[in-house]
């Protein structure tokens, strides 16, 4: 169940590849919810180094305001992962993100790297195996904060067309989603490829909005402020929202049964979720 109080937006996650000092320096004034530092997929093999040295430079200066802070660490397979791991427990990171996770044993051996690390887990599932296994992934650890979709490299290993209406992908986007929701997990939907289609990215945007994710993974700056606006309570969203919760109390003080707001009956649940939208809109305000 969701905690109010707890609620941070993360309307739109910006991975940065962390080989760009200016990208990196740039993102501080950026108003994206999410800052993800990438050490994985944006880095060249030759600059692994030098980019998880530069972003732990530029977590430990700060300056990123309210912004969440993510720092993607390459596999653990790979020959820079582990030591990945061992750095991201010392950085002022706020969340580390698994890349490829198909199982709780991945998540287990990324703890053990991790020890005393303060931030949560934040998971990748971008496989087939990660998507079959996400209710298991999602339930591995009391750390974990997060399911992010790589719909990229899903779409390749399931050999599924990239179409305007994902209707290939709405599988695993669901099954995924649900499993975050299941165990008190955000979800974020995966990236939109190509920059040119403003439109496409709008409606894959109100898709997962509709479909129930928090937010989307973005590649580039400029579609920052159409994710936030998307995966913002609209004014007559909030409005609804104060009126059920104002209707429902009154009705608590005048030990009434029933509550009806706009011709339609309120229960418990309405309320609950009036109240974390009004949460929501209240951290966005911040």
């Amino acid at each position: 169940m969701t905690d109010e109080a707890h609620i941070r937006p993360r309307r739109s996650a910006l991975y940065m590849p962390a080989s760009n000092a200016r990208a990196l320096e740039k993102a501080r004034g950026l108003e994206a919810d999410v800052l993800i530092l990438d050490l994985e997929d944006s880095v060249a093999p030759e600059s692994k180094l030098a980019a998880r040295d530069g972003a732990l430079a530029a977590l430990a200066e700060g300056g990123f305001g309210g912004r969440e802070c993510v720092l993607r660490v390459n596999g653990l397979a790979t020959v820079w992962g582990e030591d990945d791991l061992r750095a991201a427990a010392q950085s002022k990171a706020d969340a580390v993100l698994l890349p490829k996770v198909e199982s709780a044993p991945d998540i287990h051996k990324a703890e053990t790297l991790l020890g005393n690390f303060a931030g949560s887990i934040w998971c990748m599932i971008e496989t087939p195996k990660g998507v079959l296994a996400a209710a298991d992934i999602a339930n591995a650890s009391r750390r974990l904060g997060c399911l992010v979709l790589g719909t990229s490299d899903l779409a390749k290993d399931l050999r599924c067309a990239h179409t305007p209406d994902r209707l290939p992908l709405l599988y695993s986007l669901s099954h995924v989603l649900l499993a975050a929701r299941a165990h008190g997990l955000a979800c974020l939907d995966g990236v939109h490829l190509d920059l040119n289609d403003e439109a496409g990215f709008e409606r894959a945007c109100l898709q997962g909005r509709e479909m129930g994710f928090d937010g989307k993974t973005l590649i580039h700056p400029k579609t920052i402020e159409v994710a936030n606006r998307v995966f913002s309570p609209s004014e007559a969203e909030v409005a609804q929202a104060r009126n059920i919760c104002a209707a429902f109390e009154a009705a608590k003080a005048s030990g009434k049964g029933v509550v009806v707001v706009n011709g339609r009956l309120v229960e418990h649940l309405h309320v609950m979720e009036a109240k974390r939208i009004l949460a929501l809109a209240a951290a966005i305000s911040r």
